[in-house]
């Protein structure tokens, strides 16, 4: 294994996790700010009707960012727990580009595939 390959293998989990740190932090604490609203493309009455909702939404998304970041601390024992982790965001990128917008098979499910790659090909 190269150490380039594990180095942008790594760069790319970081990513992942700092991207789901900032979902939780606009979908949390954010929501109904205007341009958090305006991301999401959503009206103040959605965004205060949908508020929990979405607050649940953010901690999926801390989850997942922390289930990532572990797996990275755990070196390489944390790999399988790495692995399923990535497919865990591939899989809710896909499922909410499928249900909610399809800007999130751009914005999740896809960056997620790039850093599961990157991982794979580290072997």
């Amino acid at each position: 294994m190269s150490s380039n390959a594990a180095m942008i293998a790594l760069i790319l989990c970081l990513l992942i996790a700092a991207l789901h740190l900032y979902f939780l932090v606009l979908e949390m604490f954010r929501w109904e700010h205007p341009r958090t609203r305006a991301a999401f493309g959503t009206t103040a009455d959605f965004a205060k009707a949908s508020k929990v909702l979405a607050a649940n939404q953010g901690l999926y998304n801390g989850f997942l960012a922390a289930a990532v970041a572990l797996s990275l601390y755990w070196g390489e024992a944390g790999r399988p727990a790495l692995i399923f982790s990535l497919a865990c965001v591939i899989v809710a990128g896909l499922y909410g580009a499928v249900t909610a917008s399809r800007k999130i098979l751009f914005f999740q499910a896809l960056p997620g595939a790039l850093a599961l790659a990157a991982v794979l090909a580290r072997v």
